[in-house]
């Protein structure tokens, strides 16, 4: 609970007081940005009284420079200080002294000065940081200026100078809540503008609430609300500002407000979008080696910055060299010779450029490529040695005194690239390789990646034309998308429909669709994005080249180690090795520590050798199993670990292999949630396989938890929906009933009641036929308990859950068990029988403890925080319901938060607390909760009802026109209740 007897709620910790530094263990640190206090070597001084703390801080707000007595005395006492004032300050100053040691306070003409270390002040450090985003801002850089302000705020510590008399304190408290405001106002901004509106929504909402006449907080908000799709919040807002002014200022709103709700009115599309040296004369020859640059050259405005400015190291300092890795046709040639291009004033002397030819075999000599860069220097025939050694020494000699660039393309390796490098200050090189060639020491190293959509679609567009694209432009996306954003794949594809006049860009996003074609399609001319892949493939030793096609079978984002190892069926250690070299040769990507992944045309291409090469096809089906076999055993470990005693882990179909092993909770969950698009890809493949179905769906009832996650879900549900399709398919009753359960619960929770109750009673057809499948038996009735319920069928509710006791009971499932009876609970509230359902729920809570199920645990207390409720309790259910918030917090249940958060609000609002209420039921339709569209007709409802106390009518209107709309069109109960909240306010 808050001091105002709110509940707390988390909130996202920008930036913690700064620590002292490797050099601040012997200094002094004070704060003003809330009690005024000092630290020594990190351990807190006793300031003294409250005028001897507001002594320190008029010392310390005056930056080292001298304060008088009379000053002195003025800022604490004002117009009336006491007899013995100046005494009173002597006496605090001689108390500092003692407090802060020798040096800090200095007497100095009739006065004294404090002599703080730069940056051991809380306000000096905010104020560099507030400055620096500021000037980040101004370089475009908005994600580095709103953290630079969040770190800024978060040295704020409650109330500046915190309980401090005197005048001079009171100034300054107002002075800095006004900076505070204007910073928070700053960071808002930055949030629109970085698309985080959804997120701004709740807190402009409190702080409209705190700050009614800020037009400028009122401004974001309307701006918020419409980027949100909430227009008629929007709107409202203004109505409401305008209406607030006029009654107490008697003022009309600023021009810019008024501006905004024009460009609200007329659906501005602006507003849903987050913004030469001279060559000396020289006798020598002067190589112009560099092949042309291509006239359409686009983006990769980062790279080009980061190689020229390490390129113009070398005109003042050491020879640079900088080496660009990538994938066959990612542009690492393009991107070099538009960078030596630009740095030609550089390097007056010459540039010098060579195709070291290292996807061919052989490739380059080294020894050759000096004899041709000594002769174009100048270097007479009879003068160039024999050996390659004496070419790079004679080569690092003539370079000496010269600014030359050497552009080596196209490298096989550290090895090929050494002898060539120049030796001297005033020259560099730039490498380009499919290699990461981590052991060329000194080299400042560049992984190029693909383009980015927008660089991509530029791109396209100067080759076919802005014409064809603008009339096409989603047909455009299409194709840069199939072409994985891949520079030369782009440039090919443009380049055929650039030649047939007769295409339409959807004719090509067509030809591309396919992935079986894709590569097929991708060439034009001598260019062959599958040619240049096959270069790469072609160098592979036999055990490389078997990692590189079956991994390319799994259709997840990416594999980690284990899974891959898995895949491959050999040791994690042999496993990584042959990855790790797959990295380096830029046929595969390193995602992260332990992650691997594939770029979608080289996954193809990979594909493609698998069933060249993998033969016979059993093979193929083998890996894939044995994918699945990895992901079964280590979800179901997941599922048990967070539900120790449920049985649903013993009605698995069993795996060959015994997967992962976990030391906690938080492991296994982190495990879960990043593998989730990768678990629920091998879901959806393996479905297509007979053999894998049974285990597939298997998977997903181990995985359960990504439904509960919220970012997961739809890719869950779609996996459900399959999964129920494929089984319908093969006749599989067994498999066909849990997928229909699973899907069950996928429309409990996105609120689509009608669509869970068809599902449950096809599911319910099937359980005599899937052999008395004892997990469907019981979690088939607990699901339909919830649907009753939440239908408004209360009597059915309660039939349906006592029915789950029983068959979680029979099946020794114990919290199955629980979770019944806590439904049973919600059955009772709503029949009258409220006693009865905290006695009930209160039961299920005990077996859940009884487990150590903590998350479960929560989902109880949300029950039992409904029943207090009800009995009016508030105080007790808010207690239930915080623990709750804590927990699913904690465990990343973010539609569980959502729904608690909700359920908080209501509490508020009936215990006389609106603009609480309000805060939390809009963070609630932020995060996201259980129930779809129904649950947020509920919050809109209720937000509704705190904005409308809080004296915002327009808002509040919208909200309830938002919800009717909703239970009008399923015909719900509630639709009632929404037109006697609107009809005060149509009068």
């Amino acid at each position: 609970m808050d001091r105002a007897g709110g509940p707390r709620v988390p909130e996202q910790r920008v930036a913690e007081r700064p620590a002292p530094g490797p050099d601040d263990s012997h200094r002094l640190r004070f704060s003003v940005l809330g009690p005024v206090r000092a630290w020594r070597d990190g351990e807190p001084l006793p300031p003294g009284s409250p005028q001897q703390r507001a002594m320190l801080a008029a010392l310390l707000l005056r930056e080292g420079r001298t304060a008088t007595a009379a000053e002195l005395i003025d800022a604490l006492w004002g117009e009336e200080p006491p007899a013995r004032a100046l005494a009173a300050v002597r006496t605090y100053a001689s108390r500092l002294r003692k407090v802060l040691g020798p040096g800090a306070l200095l007497s100095e003409a009739g006065g004294y000065a404090m002599r703080a270390p730069a940056g051991s002040l809380d306000i000096q450090v905010a104020q560099d940081l507030a400055t620096r985003a500021e000037k980040a801002r101004a370089a475009g850089d908005r994600r580095g200026a709103r953290t630079l302000l969040g770190q800024s705020l978060g040295l704020w510590d409650g109330e500046p100078l915190a309980h401090l008399p005197g005048p001079f304190a009171e100034t300054q408290r107002a002075r800095f809540e006004e900076w505070r405001l204007g910073l928070i106002e700053t960071r808002l901004d930055l949030d629109l503008e970085l698309g985080c509106h959804a997120e701004a929504v709740s807190e402009l909402t409190a702080l409209t609430a705190a700050y009614p006449l800020r037009e400028r907080l009122r401004e974001l908000l309307m701006l918020a609300l419409y980027r949100s799709g909430r227009q008629a919040e929007a709107l409202a807002v203004y109505t409401d500002t305008r209406r607030l002014l006029a009654e107490e200022l008697g003022v009309d709103p600023r021009a810019e407000l008024t501006d905004l709700q024009h460009s609200i009115l007329n659906a501005d599309e602006e507003l849903a979008r987050p913004v030469a040296e001279s060559a000396p004369d020289r006798v020598a020859p002067r190589p112009a080696q560099l092949p042309a640059t291509v006239p359409d050259f686009t983006g990769r405005a980062v790279f080009v910055t980061e190689l020229s400015e390490k390129l113009a190291l070398a005109e003042s300092s050491v020879m640079a060299v900088s080496a660009l890795a990538g994938i066959g046709g990612v542009g690492k040639t393009t991107l070099a010779v538009h960078v030596a291009h630009a740095a030609r004033p550089h390097f007056p002397d010459g540039q010098l450029y060579t195709d070291l030819q290292g996807t061919s075999n052989p490739a380059a000599d080294p020894g050759t490529v000096l004899g041709s860069f000594l002769r174009a220097l100048g270097t007479p025939d009879r003068s160039i040695p024999d050996t390659a050694e004496e070419r790079a020494a004679l080569f690092r000699s003539t370079l000496d005194g010269r600014r030359v660039l050497v552009l080596l393309d196209n490298a096989r390796d550290a090895a090929q690239v050494r002898p060539l490098l120049p030796g001297t200050p005033g020259c560099a090189a730039l490498v380009t390789g499919r290699t990461r060639m981590v052991d060329l020491a000194g080299a400042h190293l560049v992984d190029l990646d693909v383009m980015s959509p927008e660089e991509a679609l530029e791109l396209f567009t100067k080759i076919v034309g802005p014409q064809r694209v603008r009339a096409e432009r989603e047909a455009a996306l299409d194709v840069v998308a199939a072409c994985g954003f891949l520079p030369l794949a782009i440039r090919i594809a443009a380049s055929r429909l650039a030649s047939r006049r007769t295409w339409t860009v959807s004719v090509l996003a067509s030809k591309l669709a396919d992935e079986r074609r894709r590569l097929d399609e991708l060439q034009a001319g001598d260019l062959a994005v599958k040619a240049t892949f096959e270069l790469g493939y072609g160098q592979l030793e036999p055990m490389q080249a078997r990692a590189f096609r079956l991994l390319g079978l799994a259709d997840g984002p990416d594999i980690s180690l284990p899974a891959a190892a898995s895949v491959l069926d050999l040791s994690v250690e042999v496993t990584e090795d042959l990855l790790e070299t797959l990295v380096d040769t830029s046929l595969l990507e390193s995602a992260a520590p332990g992650r691997y992944r594939y770029h979608d045309l080289v996954r193809l291409y990979a594909r493609a050798c698998a069933e060249r090469d993998e033969l016979p096809p059993a093979k193929r089906l083998e890996a894939l199993e044995r994918l699945l076999d990895f992901y079964l055993p280590t979800a179901a470990r997941v599922y048990g670990m967070e539900r120790p005693g449920d049985r649903t882990v013993a009605h698995l179909e069993s795996a060959g292999r015994p997967g992962l092993s976990f030391a906690g909770r938080a492991q296994a969950l982190d495990w879960l949630f990043t593998e989730a698009a990768s678990i629920l890809a091998c879901v959806q493949q393996s479905l297509g396989h007979p053999a894998l179905l049974r285990r597939a769906v298997d998977l997903l009832l181990a995985a359960k938890d990504l439904s509960e996650s919220g970012a997961n879900s739809r890719a869950y549900e779609a996996a459900t929906v399959s999964a129920r399709d494929a089984a319908q398919a093969a006749g599989d009753a067994h498999a066909e009933g849990r997928a229909r359960t699973t899907l069950t619960q996928v429309y409990i929770k996105s609120g689509r009641f009608e669509e869970a109750d068809e599902e449950a009673g096809r599911a319910a057809v099937l359980v005599d036929a899937s052999h008395d499948d004892a997990w469907l038996r019981s979690n088939l009735a607990n699901e339909r308990g919830i649907i009753a319920f939440c239908q408004g069928r209360y009597a059915d509710c309660e039939t349906f859950s006592r029915a789950a006791i029983e068959s979680f009971r029979a099946d020794g499932n114990k919290p199955g068990e629980a979770s019944a009876l806590c439904n049973t609970s919600r059955a009772l509230v709503a029949l009258g029988r409220t006693s009865e359902a905290i006695d009930m729920v209160r039961a299920g809570m005990a077996l859940y403890d009884a487990l150590g199920l903590t998350l479960r645990l929560a989902n109880a207390r949300f029950a039992l925080g409904i029943a207090l409720s009800h009995a009016e309790r508030f105080a007790e259910a808010m207690a239930e319901f915080q623990q709750a918030v804590e927990v699913f917090e904690e465990n990343r249940q973010r539609l569980w938060l959502g729904t608690t958060y909700f359920r908080i609000a209501q509490v508020q609002l009936a215990t006389g607390r609106p603009g609480q209420a309000a805060q939390l039921a809009e963070q609630a339709l932020a995060t996201g909760f259980i129930g779809g569209d129904w649950m947020r007709a509920n919050i809109l409802t209720d937000l509704g009802k705190a904005l409308n106390a809080l004296s915002q009518p327009g808002r509040a209107r919208a909200c309830w026109l938002e919800a009717l709309s909703f239970y009008e069109a399923t015909g719900a109960d509630q639709a009632a209740e929404v037109r006697l909240l609107l009809e005060p306010l149509a009068a």
